[in-house]
């Protein structure tokens, strides 16, 4: 009897095994979608509570805007009436008490910002600059400089109301006893100085993060620079100008837009200074919000000048965005 082998041909041996790199080629793209999809996966706790803190608050208080939504309504917020824009026309119309009180809130709050924010910075640049150099005691009075900024905002400013008091506190005690630089201890915490006390404190509490910020900025700038230019006959100043501002420009872009966010967005500083009324000269718009809201008790009227704020914000925030980038690609051009 005889046995046929049948020999398999080159083609026939080539069909039945499987080429290593088709065996890798799914591998690879499960591979590559898991490593894309895994930052994701970890952001996902993060982006469901900031769904959950902001977002989710953030548009009760939208719809809340469009209800006529009084104390009559507080139980069951939901069966308030729609009132369409008719909030939002109150607050707008400057004619009327409620959108003049607005508008005089509004531009206290903008020359309170303005002014903040302009000495938080100058402060903070200042004393980084004095603290670049190395010396004796430098680290001792950095940690000084930033005592305020680690204060609780609470303790800090609850320490101001009772040094700005009329009859006991040391502003007055210093200013009018020991100084003489006013004819009678001044009120502070009421009528027009309380825009002044309020500026006080909130640069006082502000310019260390200035300064942290600033300090930290400063150390990017290489020390060959300065070299060069003292070898070149620059002097202070000079150095100042031409090398320290324009290195420190994109690092004061950021601090300038998170400063003024705080500054114009501050409600724990006039609160505690002042409380629930505060006076005329310093109603800043956060605590008006808080009146027409928690005081008069029409949420739909501060929940309207809420959102009018935070689209005050983003247009404020978007420009200044849009002219800081315009300018760093005409730098580089």
């Amino acid at each position: 009897m005889t046995t046929t082998t049948a020999t398999a041909g080159p083609g026939e041996r080539t069909a039945g095994k499987t080429t290593p790199g088709a065996a890798r080629g799914p591998r690879r793209r499960t591979g590559r979608i898991r490593r894309i999809g895994l930052p994701y996966l970890l952001l996902l706790p993060a982006l469901l509570l900031e769904l959950l803190v902001h977002l989710v608050p953030m548009v009760i208080g939208i719809v809340m805007s469009f209800k006529e939504l009084t104390q009559f309504y507080i139980r069951d917020w939901t069966t308030a009436p729609w009132t369409g824009l008719d909030n939002y026309s109150l607050s707008v119309d400057f004619n009327a008490p409620v959108g003049e009180a607005l508008l005089h809130s509004f531009l206290v709050t903008c020359a309170f910002t303005l002014l903040s924010v302009g000495l938080c910075w100058a402060i903070g640049t200042t004393a980084a600059i004095c603290m670049q150099d190395a010396f004796r005691g430098r680290g001792l009075l950095r940690a000084l400089f930033l005592v305020p900024y680690a204060l609780p905002v609470y303790a800090a400013v609850i320490t101001w109301a009772f040094m700005f008091q009329h009859d006991n506190g040391l502003v007055n005690h210093v200013l009018h006893d020991q100084l003489g630089l006013t004819d009678k201890p001044s009120f502070w915490l009421i009528g027009d100085n309380s825009f002044v006390a309020l500026l006080v404190v909130s640069v006082w509490k502000g310019w260390p993060f200035a300064f942290l910020i600033v300090m930290a900025g400063l150390q990017n700038i290489p020390k060959e620079l300065y070299e060069a230019a003292g070898l070149d006959g620059a002097g202070v100043w000079q150095q100042i100008r031409r090398i320290t501002l324009p290195s420190l420009r994109p690092v004061n872009q950021v601090l300038v837009l998170v400063l003024f966010l705080w500054t114009f967005n501050d409600f724990n500083t006039p609160y505690v200074l002042f409380g629930e009324a505060a006076p005329e000269a310093a109603d800043l718009i956060s605590i008006h919000i808080y009146q027409s809201s928690f005081v008069t008790w029409n949420f739909g009227t501060g929940a309207a000048m809420s959102v009018l704020l935070l689209l005050f914000l983003l247009l404020v925030t978007g420009v200044y965005l849009f002219l800081t980038s315009r300018g760093r690609r005409s730098a580089r051009a």
